[in-house]
C-alpha cells in the first residue's frame, strides 16, 4: 500500500519535494524536542498537558521568527541558520539584559548579525536510521510514593530507596 494517497498522480521530483518537506518537520520536532527541553512532558492532567504543549509551540515560534528577521536582514534564507545557536544567543541576550539598554535597536541589529554568522551545513540527501534516541537514566523509576521512599534509611543506595 502507497504511504501516499495519490502516489498514482505524482510524478518523481513530486515525491522528492514532499520528502524534503517530511524531513524539515522531523526537524522541527527534534528541536522542540531536544532543544526546547519537551522530551519529557511534566504535567499530569490533560488541560496542563495542552498548555505546556502550546507553550513549547510558542517558544518554538518565537525563536523561528527571530530567525526570520534575521535572514531577512541579511538576505539568507532561515533554514540555513541555526535554531540551537539561535537559542542559545536568546538566552544570554535576555540574561545579560541587552534588549533592555538604551538603544534596544542596535541590540537587536546585533543579536540578528549574530543569527546569521552562523549557518547550518548543507547536507543534501541527509537521511537517519530510525532508531531510539533517547539515552537510558542512569535512575530507576520511582514505584512508590515519594514520602516512602524518603523515610526509607539515607543509606541505602536510590534503587532500593525507590523499590
Amino acid at each position: 500500500m502507497p504511504s501516499l494517497p495519490a502516489s498514482t498522480h505524482t510524478c518523481g521530483p513530486a515525491h522528492g519535494e514532499l520528502y524534503a518537506k517530511r524531513w524539515h518537520i522531523e526537524l522541527d520536532l527534534r528541536c522542540i524536542k531536544t532543544t526546547l527541553g519537551m522530551e519529557v512532558l511534566r504535567c499530569r492532567s490533560p488541560q496542563m498537558i495542552q498548555k505546556e504543549l502550546w507553550a513549547y509551540l510558542l517558544a518554538y515560534n518565537l525563536i523561528r521568527l527571530l530567525m526570520a528577521q534575521a535572514a531577512a536582514q541579511h538576505a539568507t534564507a532561515p533554514r540555513a541558520l541555526s535554531f540551537t545557536h539561535t537559542v542559545q544567543l536568546w538566552s544570554e541576550f535576555t540574561s545579560r539584559a541587552v534588549l533592555h539598554e538604551t538603544d534596544a535597536a542596535a541590540a537587536l541589529s546585533t543579536l540578528f548579525r549574530l543569527i546569521a554568522q552562523l549557518p547550518v551545513g548543507h547536507r543534501p540527501c541527509h537521511s537517519e536510521p530510525r532508531a531510539r534516541k533517547r539515552r537510558p537514566k542512569s535512575f530507576c523509576w520511582l514505584k512508590i510514593h515519594r514520602d516512602v521512599a524518603r523515610a526509607r534509611p539515607a543509606h541505602l543506595p536510590n534503587w532500593q530507596r525507590a523499590k
